[in-house]
């Protein structure tokens, strides 16, 4: 009895907070009684079960939430490739730290918002269509719906996590390691791909989960600049002008839900590939 009691509980205790939440927001809803306020659980879950019909002519949930998965996506892909490279150099270069670190940290405390007055004077509302010279058909619909200026902002807001977490990962690499296989024989490039990365790679991935929750809290602003039809971030917007309280919480939830299955890919890589960590401390 005891055993199965042992094997039961860890299961069920992920779900106690989300079950009070819920029963909270229930008796919350009845004692307001205002759907503009807080709407029902019952509202938000019908529109949540019906993540294809149309809402308030926009088009559908997951249509809009596939818009902006897509440019989260590819600002934070560009934001990695960029910072990862870069605090790799800076880490294991002093020279390359001292170029460009001070350079860097100039722009660090700027919020991602106070970028779009001068990103939207750089690109105004030109797309992917626009530089692809994509004028009509299907595609256009759907490169026309990924801004350079949306795609800035989630850039800046995912950058510096990662920067900070690589530059942190690869400073924090035991010297010992690179000397040995120096001695060993071992070329720069093996050091990097063999030591320097691998042993990096833990703060690394630790950087870009953080990176991606800010590059989602980015969305909204950045699905809110002029130029943008689509979106979940915009549809959650132009609901509160209507006062649809209901799709606002619907588009919140569906970004959480969506950033949290992006982090739970993380988590589940770091846990199968970097499981020696936790085994260390």
């Amino acid at each position: 009895m005891q055993r199965s009691r042992a094997l039961v509980i860890p299961q069920v205790v992920p779900f106690i907070t989300p079950i009070l939440f819920i029963g909270l927001w229930m008796m919350a809803a009845a004692q307001i009684s205002n759907q503009v306020i807080l709407p029902s659980v019952e509202q938000v879950l019908d529109l949540l079960m019906q993540p294809l019909a149309d809402v308030i002519s926009m088009g559908s949930l997951a249509g809009n939430v596939l818009v902006s998965l897509v440019r989260v996506v590819i600002g934070y892909l560009v934001a990695a490739m960029i910072a990862i490279p870069l605090g790799v150099v800076m880490g294991y270069y002093g020279i390359a730290f001292k170029l460009f670190n001070n350079f860097l940290n100039l722009f660090r405390p700027i919020p991602p918002l106070a970028w779009v007055p001068l990103v939207m004077a750089w690109c105004g509302v030109s797309s992917f269509a626009t530089v692809l010279g994509v004028e009509t058909g299907q595609a256009y619909i759907y490169l026309n719906n990924i801004k350079f200026s949306m795609v800035f902002i989630i850039f800046i807001g995912a950058f510096y996590p990662i920067l900070t977490a690589t530059l942190h990962g690869v400073t924090g690499v035991n010297k010992t390691l690179i000397d040995s296989a120096r001695v060993l024989g071992a070329s720069e490039q093996q050091i990097f791909i063999k030591v320097l990365i691998p042993a990096a790679m833990p703060s690394i991935i630790t950087g870009m989960r953080i990176g991606l929750g800010i590059a989602w809290m980015c969305l909204v602003s950045a699905e809110m600049l002029p130029g943008s039809l689509s979106g979940v971030g915009y549809l959650i917007t132009h609901a509160y002008t209507l006062a649809s309280t209901d799709i606002v919480i619907a588009g919140m939830i569906s970004i959480g839900v969506v950033g949290a299955v992006m982090d739970l890919m993380f988590r589940k890589f770091e846990k199968k590939k970097y499981s020696w960590r936790r085994q260390g401390k």
